[in-house]
């Protein structure tokens, strides 16, 4: 049952297609991926149909069981609604590949994969999750997405707006809200929603917005979005941007085809769920004013970065890299972790005031007298896989491995071995000779099938 001043707000809002609307939000939500480029192929059994709006977006015509899929867990797709795909668009029209990204709301990681795949080797992301948990469920998909050009934090809005003036060329903000979108796949949602908490949100977002604006230069991009219909969190909130802290509302011209629809005034893009095979979701393109400004200074760190005291243990982890020059790596403690070199100075100064907790990918790190690989280095497309002996899984082997459970593999060398499924690597093992040690990562364990 829907709230019924959600379905009063709805009519008026619009009009006589809000009954196709109700009847969506009773439906099946749709099912759909994004590819990975780390292995740009489809290997589902269902029907496949294109998400107009992103070159790698997929609808599938049955929900599979994902945890079963060894290429879900190695990071080949993410599982994301096709509306927030959408993001793409704002990215490639008004952002550089060059840029310094802040996705502020980022968990569980969907458009944080998405602009770390737009942005290549050539920009830098700082994902940034407040909730403690959700913070790490975050930090696993970016490692799992393998790219190392992402910076992920605990830190709040007030945090960054302070720390970091001026720094990001593009800031998105998926401000929490209300959750009308999720209405038809979060039945929770619609228990919870009353128009107090619509206005709460509206309220909270203006804050978040407020605390971060800031942190981006001017001439920069702002990318507002919600996962609700309603126009206090949607909108309004935008013409507050613009009235209140400075900005011009960009266009993005959606096809028509894909039954989009601009919001009230021309102010942002709405997907209704009777229109796009979508949930409901909002997004508007803002651009900051441009004014005189003092640029964001590096300065020196205000705490020594550590360094590896064994260079022959340097040498050996470069090794395991296809492009070693690319990567600045830094030793903390026992750990070496590898991100972009050509934004140094830049994350180590950022890591000095931002709880960072993963910083590009880790590496390796030092057991006994010798090196070890850290699993997400065999989640990192920019691994040199010859560095270990490459063991070819079957699928219940894989399962098996992704479950942590004891490994029973024929006729392999001793030492570290990289496992493999369908040639996609999924994490090391070590053969100690009468046994091989699973060192997949515990807390990112199948617990159930």
């Amino acid at each position: 049952m829907l709230p019924l001043d959600f379905i009063e707000n709805m009519r008026q809002q619009l009009g006589s297609s809000a009954d196709e609307l109700f009847r969506s939000l009773n439906g099946e939500s749709p099912v759909s991926i994004r590819l990975n480029d780390k292995r740009d192929v489809l290997t589902f059994d269902a029907d496949i149909d294109e998400v107009p709006w992103h070159v790698d977006g997929y609808y599938l015509s049955a929900r599979p069981q994902f945890t079963l899929d060894p290429l879900f867990h190695a990071g080949c797709y993410y599982v994301q609604e096709a509306g927030s795909m959408f993001v793409e668009q704002a990215l490639e029209r008004y952002v550089s590949p060059q840029s310094v990204v802040l996705d502020l709301c980022a968990a569980p990681g969907g458009k944080s994969t998405l602009i770390s795949q737009y942005l290549g080797d050539q920009g830098l992301l700082l994902a940034n999750e407040i909730d403690r948990q959700r913070v790490f469920i975050l930090s696993e998909n970016i490692q799992k997405w393998g790219n190392g050009n992402t910076i992920v934090t605990h830190n709040s809005s007030e945090q960054y707006g302070s720390s970091c003036p001026n720094l990001f060329d593009c800031i998105l903000v998926d401000a929490p809200c209300s959750g009308e979108g999720m209405f038809r796949k979060d039945h929770q949602a619609r228990e919870q929603w009353n128009t107090r908490l619509v206005m709460q949100c509206a309220e909270k977002q203006r804050e978040i917005l407020m605390n971060i604006w800031d942190a981006l230069k001017p001439g920069g991009v702002m990318i507002y979005s919600t996962c609700t219909f309603n126009l206090h969190e949607n909108e309004y909130n935008v013409q507050w941007i613009c009235d209140c802290l400075g900005a011009e509302i960009l266009p993005l011209n959606p096809d028509p085809s894909w039954n989009i629809v601009e919001g009230k005034d021309g102010v942002g893009y709405h997907f209704y769920p009777h229109l796009t095979r979508s949930e409901g979701f909002y997004l508007c393109c803002l651009r900051k004013y441009e004014e005189d400004y003092t640029p964001f200074r590096i300065r020196a760190p205000k705490r020594p970065i550590a360094q590896n005291p064994n260079p022959d243990f340097l040498a050996q982890a470069r090794s395991w890299l296809q492009h070693p020059d690319k990567w600045a790596i830094r030793f903390t403690e026992r750990f070496a972790t590898a991100y972009p070199a050509q934004y140094k100075e830049l994350v180590d100064y950022l890591s000095t005031f931002l709880t960072c907790v993963s910083t590009g990918f880790g590496l390796a790190e030092e057991r006994g007298k010798g090196i070890a690989p850290q699993h997400s280095l065999s989640m990192a497309k920019d691994i040199n896989k010859d560095a270990f002996p490459n063991i070819a899984l079957t699928a219940e082997q894989a399962l098996s491995y992704l479950r942590t459970e004891a490994l029973n593999l024929d006729a392999v060398p001793l030492g570290m071995l990289l496992l493999t499924y369908d040639s996609v690597p999924l994490g090391f093992a070590k053969n100690v000779g009468n046994r091989q040690n699973n060192l997949y990562p515990n807390e990112w364990r199948i617990r159930h099938l």
